[in-house]
């Protein structure tokens, strides 16, 4: 097992080593922030000067080894836009994103997994029919098409929730429904398809002639068996629900890490850029490390493969 668990701690490393480097050379392709830095009048000797400062006239071998070096000591640079370390920016608006994220991820999970289990079990049924358009509507219409139709039904017509804003419950209702439901129609989909594949196999068959009553055979055969998929989609999942929160922070002004990502691109804010996808990329390989170490204890020939 700790064999196992080292080899994918190691392959984990090789991930951000790659994200780290795409990162670095896409924020260097954005632009020359001194052009934002300095005022209007400044000369170009001012802003070979600024770039001196900021280490911008190095190589970019050595600019890379500069970054991984701050990366490793928890330093990743200033923000010149808010002239606090980078890093603290990002910090600021990650528990937002993160609320919102997981929030929506659990919706997801509550609505998408009972659904998919009950159409599995009664299939072409009326609860089919209705989790099937549930599936088609979530994964044809992006996030930011529900967010301004729930802002139009829910806050304008109905005044029930608030049209912006963070810091209360009745904020995060609407946001994290219209980012949740794509994820509930995919989790629901692939819950029924992988309930329907195991309800069909020999050893469910067996099981009823034995007499085990039809709640059993659900809840410890089908449905044990089926949750290998349903982890691998549920975890990649949080990296999407992640990047599609952009939107929708935008739309309901959350003070999420997406906005401020946007924010910073708009600004040429190279360490906040740079700080924001680089945690970004850190928090879901960790995510996917558990998910495979789950996987070893879920299913011990994992482990051996």
């Amino acid at each position: 097992m700790i064999r196992y668990i080292l080899k994918r701690f190691g392959q984990s490393l090789v991930t951000v080593l790659l994200v780290t480097i795409i990162i670095f050379l896409i924020i260097r392709l954005i632009g020359d922030p001194t052009h934002l830095m300095l005022p209007p009048e400044a000369t170009e000797a001012d802003r070979q000067v600024l770039r001196h400062q900021m280490g911008l006239d190095k190589p970019l071998i050595v600019q890379y080894g500069i970054y991984l070096l701050d990366l490793f000591r928890g330093n990743l640079g200033m923000s010149y836009r808010f002239a606090l370390p980078a890093l603290d920016v990002v910090l600021h608006a990650l528990g937002p994103t993160l609320l919102l994220t997981v929030t929506a991820l659990a919706f997801g999970i509550l609505i998408g997994v009972p659904l998919g289990v009950i159409s599995a079990v009664r299939r072409d049924g009326v609860v089919d029919q209705i989790a099937t358009v549930f599936g088609v509507l979530g994964q044809a219409a992006p996030p930011f098409l529900f967010s301004l139709l729930f802002i139009r039904l829910f806050s304008i017509e109905l005044s029930w929730f608030p049209t912006s804003g963070y810091g209360s419950i009745s904020n995060l209702i609407l946001p994290a429904i219209a980012l949740g439901w794509y994820s509930a129609a995919g989790i629901m989909r692939l819950t029924r398809s992988s309930m329907s594949e195991v309800m069909d196999s020999e050893y469910v068959k067996l099981a009823r002639i034995k007499g085990v009553p039809e709640r059993t055979i659900i809840r410890k055969h089908a449905l044990r068996n089926a949750l290998l998929p349903m982890i691998t989609f549920t975890s990649l999942q949080f990296g999407i629900l992640m990047g599609g929160a952009v939107s929708v922070e935008f739309i309901f002004a959350w003070p999420g890490v997406g906005r401020l990502i946007l924010e910073s691109i708009s600004n040429l804010d190279y360490a906040v850029v740079q700080a924001a996808v680089t945690v970004g990329a850190l928090i879901f390989t960790l995510v996917n490390l558990g998910v495979d170490i789950l996987y070893a204890y879920i299913d011990p020939r994992i482990r051996y493969a």
